[in-house]
């Protein structure tokens, strides 16, 4: 399919004089036009707004007309304006990054219909259960690389997990210096334990990193603040120092919190609770767009409760 893309449009003829426009065919779904636009929104962090181009025969209008009333209705586009023999398609960066697809590569928790549990008395949504494989994936052009995020395979992820736990670096925040068993048997925990989503972080495919993506509202988090029923949480080590560089840290942070808001669209804050002493992980965290609500103690540690709102991340961050 050729699309033409244009600069912060502001009127349908400058558009339309800027090139070729995309042609409309019968099938054709709005999630088609989403590679297009990833290679623009990706290529150009500051870019806000993209208009596609597309013509149709006159007869087809009915279809068209369709056409556009799903993109809108998926999120494909915003709007829609007539223009000579085309149909100018808007889009917002912020509406774009808030496609699941097609970065998502399992089923999203927010297709999992709304059901309520109880654990240890609290009232929760029923949690889906953890796919296995890739579940994000997403390239990353200014450094030329891909970033993944894999369920954790206790048996095959047990020895790169157990030498990152033994660095003295990650220790001295995690506190889990251990064999290879004892941390196979945490993995293997944390991936029954239905309110935890343990992965594996991989740039190409190379291990990088450990992702603790919790709900928490059952969490042990949960009775500290007013948690949402959707409010969700991360812990986190890199184990591969070089993946703390400037470029490659901004890369797996955006696509970190970017994943976990996809993933479930009823998320509407992002939670965290690191070490009050582990202040270059929360000046990062700060950077990222999160402020820190309060301290409290945990009975192993004094820690800060960090929230990002889903607002603020979508308008504001340049990914």
């Amino acid at each position: 399919m050729n699309v033409s893309f244009y600069p912060e449009v502001t009127d349908g003829e400058s558009a339309v004089a800027d090139g070729a426009s995309a042609e409309w065919h019968a099938g054709m779904a709005p999630e088609h036009l989403l590679p297009a636009l990833g290679e623009l929104f990706c290529g150009e962090p500051s870019r806000q707004s993209a208009t596609i181009a597309l013509s149709a025969k006159r007869s087809d209008a009915p279809a068209v007309d369709a056409f556009v009333t799903r993109a809108i209705a998926e999120g494909v586009i915003d709007s829609a304006l007539p223009f000579d023999d085309h149909l100018l398609l808007a889009t917002s960066r912020r509406t774009f990054w808030q496609q699941a697809r097609p970065w998502l590569k399992a089923t999203a928790s927010g297709a999992m219909p709304l059901n309520y549990t109880v654990t240890q008395e609290c009232r929760h949504p029923v949690r889906p259960p953890n796919a296995k494989g890739v579940i994000y994936e997403r390239y990353f052009p200014l450094i030329g690389m891909t970033l993944s995020l894999r369920t954790v395979d206790p048996r095959a992820d047990a020895d790169v997990f157990s030498a990152w736990m033994n660095l003295d670096r990650v220790a001295y925040f995690w506190d889990q210096k251990g064999t290879r068993a004892e941390h196979a048997a945490y993995l293997e925990e944390r991936l029954a334990d239905p309110h935890m989503h343990p992965m594996i972080g991989y740039f190409d495919d190379k291990p990088f990193g450990y992702f603790e993506f919790y709900w928490a509202k059952e969490d042990r988090l949960g009775p500290f603040y007013d948690a949402g029923d959707f409010d969700r949480g991360l812990h986190l080590l890199i184990g591969d120092a070089q993946f703390q560089s400037s470029g490659k840290l901004k890369a797996w942070w955006s696509g970190v919190l970017h994943y976990m808001f996809i993933d479930e669209p009823r998320t509407q804050r992002l939670v965290g609770e690191p070490r009050i002493d582990h202040v270059r992980h929360i000046a990062y965290m700060h950077r990222m767009g999160f402020y820190t609500l309060k301290e409290f103690d945990f009975p192993h540690k004094r820690a800060a409760l960090t929230v990002l709102e889903r607002e603020k991340f979508f308008n504001d961050f340049k990914f």
